[in-house]
């Protein structure tokens, strides 16, 4: 006997019931993917914004960067019509929202927060929601670890369905996932910000730096690095690989880099010994003073893998190199006329009271006074004294960012 066709095979409804909670999760696991790429790629927010508004099927949805201010535009990234853009003063301000002051991580719609008559009466609805094809409203403020501020508005229009118990709750299981992003977001941001301080804090300091991937190759340099290897003298690229002017120094510099790439591989224990620094000097076939390089493994990451990582740091120093000091910084430094403070940066770079005078076309008395002022201001005796001070202070960090 056989058994009835509707043990056999499911039903219409349970394939159709199926196939919706399929497209569903699939909406939702895609929604997900594309926040979590905003972490690390924060142009990509409009792609993330944009599915959200499908996801909570919205005419509109708001992610507010930074919150305006009376005499300040916000920033915000919005999916749907482009808002009109408002400069100077905003007007807004004379129409308060009703979505303020409201408790972190917690959803809301506009009927939690007045009766629908009084919404249809504000001001803010009539100027900056009706225009727009915008009726029901739903929010919520996010705080992120470094007490940042963000904040998500939903929006549809008077014709759509207002926003339901079960649509701020499928809000309210999206916002730990938005605010895990914001949070790594603004972390990565922070940290890339002190990098890059850092990087440029190196090259005023006319410090050259080449990081070389797992293979040897070079990965990345600074500027001062590039003008060098440019210039080839004493150090170059060649096949994507460091190599010195002369081949008994390129063998060595080949050397030092490959036992760095060997310690990089094996993780320094904790309470280990430090990777050892290794030095050579370069030289130079123009016959200019001896490039100065210290080779340095970059420490290692379990963590960190794949190709193209950073493997081994090479800083290089050009003894020749002009320090190139801002003249109103030296002059804020010590004291100094503006006379006074271009003399010392020339003595700074190596010349002469003789040839400084020279160069900047005075008269070699009135060099010497200049420098007896400068000795007094700065309180050194001695010219050797002076240049040491000079290249030892911090005015080469008030240079204006590198290109």
């Amino acid at each position: 006997m056989q058994p009835p066709s509707s043990v056999l095979s499911p039903a219409p409804d349970a394939d159709l019931a199926s196939s919706g909670q399929s497209n569903a999760l699939d909406s939702f696991s895609q929604l997900l993917g594309a926040l979590y790429e905003t972490a690390y790629d924060n142009t990509t927010w409009s792609k993330a914004v944009a599915l959200l508004r499908d996801q909570l099927d919205a005419n509109f949805v708001t992610l507010i960067i930074r919150p305006d201010t009376s005499d300040q535009a916000g920033s915000m990234i919005t999916a749907g019509q482009v808002f009109e853009a408002h400069s100077g003063l905003r007007s807004q301000y004379s129409y308060p929202s009703p979505f303020v002051d409201l408790v972190s991580d917690k959803v809301y719609a506009i009927d939690d927060l007045m009766r629908e008559n009084e919404w249809r009466q504000s001001l803010f609805y009539h100027h900056f929601c009706e225009p727009y094809g915008v009726f029901h409203v739903m929010g919520a403020d996010i705080r992120t670890l470094d007490n940042g501020e963000f904040k998500i508005r939903v929006t549809r229009p008077e014709s759509g369905a207002p926003f339901s118990a079960a649509d701020k709750a499928e809000l309210t299981r999206l916002l730990p996932h938005i605010k895990r992003t914001l949070n790594i977001q603004t972390r990565m941001l922070a940290t890339e910000s002190v990098g890059m301080l850092y990087t440029e804090a190196v090259s005023r300091m006319m410090v050259a730096t080449i990081i070389l991937d797992e293979k040897g190759q070079v990965l990345q340099s600074n500027q001062i690095a590039s003008e060098l290897l440019a210039e080839g003298d004493g150090l170059k690229v060649y096949q994507g690989k460091l190599v010195a002017s002369y081949s008994t120094e390129s063998r060595e510099l080949q050397n030092m880099i490959t036992q760095n790439l060997a310690r990089q591989q094996k993780p320094i224990a904790a309470g280990g010994t430090p990777a050892m620094v290794e030095a050579m000097s370069l030289s130079r076939p123009s016959g200019r003073v001896n490039l100065g390089v210290v080779v340095k493994a970059v420490p290692s990451n379990e963590w960190i893998g794949g190709k193209q990582r950073p493997a081994v740091m090479v800083y290089v120093r050009d003894a020749e190199k002009k320090s190139e000091v801002p003249l109103k910084v030296t002059q804020q430094l010590f004291g100094l006329t503006p006379a006074e403070s271009t003399l010392a940066v020339h003595l700074a770079n190596g010349l002469s009271l003789e040839e400084a005078a020279e160069e900047l076309g005075i008269r070699h008395n009135t060099a010497r006074a200049h420098l007896r002022s400068i000795f007094s201001k700065t309180g050194v005796r001695r010219q050797t004294e002076l240049v040491r001070i000079m290249l030892n202070s911090v005015s080469a960090l008030g240079q204006h960012t590198l290109g």
